[in-house]
């Protein structure tokens, strides 16, 4: 049985840290990054400003990307996924697999949109979001005022079509939460979430 769950932030909402943390408590669960599917900076298109388009669709290779979740969906147990349930695991979980992925722009992307079972969405307000971004090193550098003139205007573009989707449920969480909070309020939930499909 497969379990899918995408998690969604905001730049440097902290993300992956909390799939990292889901992924060694919950049974047979694997992640895929959207980050590992950037294109190369010379394929990035520029702005009149001279700012690279990173925070949209097409600086990634999305097709890449929702072909190796249908690999995985296919074949859950050869992908390399660690079979070995952390303790106190219920009997009823042990043969499921669960599938973690997280990344900025995963919720306006058509082609995904049926392959979940839970969506969270990680926020953060603006002040915040710029002082953890400016304590991150990007390859490529971000040049002066990247993050106002490109990556937080996009942010909220991406969020209010989100918002404007009636027919997406996300659950919208909060990042300046401790990541104990975030991390116990999202296992609970997928718990919860696991035992009523095997009901």
């Amino acid at each position: 049985e497969l379990f899918t769950m995408f998690s969604n932030s905001v730049t440097n909402g902290g993300k992956t840290t909390l799939a990292e943390k889901l992924k060694n408590m919950l049974p047979n669960c694997d992640i895929i990054s959207q980050d590992d599917f950037f294109k190369p900076e010379s394929e990035v298109e520029t702005d009149e400003r001279g700012f690279k388009l990173y925070d949209v669709l097409d600086a990634l290779y999305m097709d890449e990307m929702v072909a190796s979740i249908h690999n995985w969906m296919k074949s859950p147990a050869s992908s390399g996924v660690v079979t070995e349930e952390p303790q106190n695991t219920c009997d009823n979980l042990k043969n499921v697999y669960i599938l973690i992925v997280e990344g900025f722009l995963l919720y306006n992307y058509e082609p995904l949109n049926e392959l979940w079972n839970r969506r969270y969405f990680l926020t953060l307000p603006y002040e915040e979001c710029k002082r953890r971004r400016s304590t991150r090193v990007y390859q490529p550098a971000d040049p002066p005022g990247y993050f106002d003139g490109h990556v937080w205007p996009m942010y909220l573009k991406y969020r209010s079509e989100l918002e404007e989707n009636a027919s997406m449920q996300v659950d919208y969480l909060d990042g300046t939460k401790s990541q104990e909070e975030l991390l116990s309020y999202v296992y609970s939930d997928i718990i919860q979430e696991l035992n009523k499909l095997r009901e």
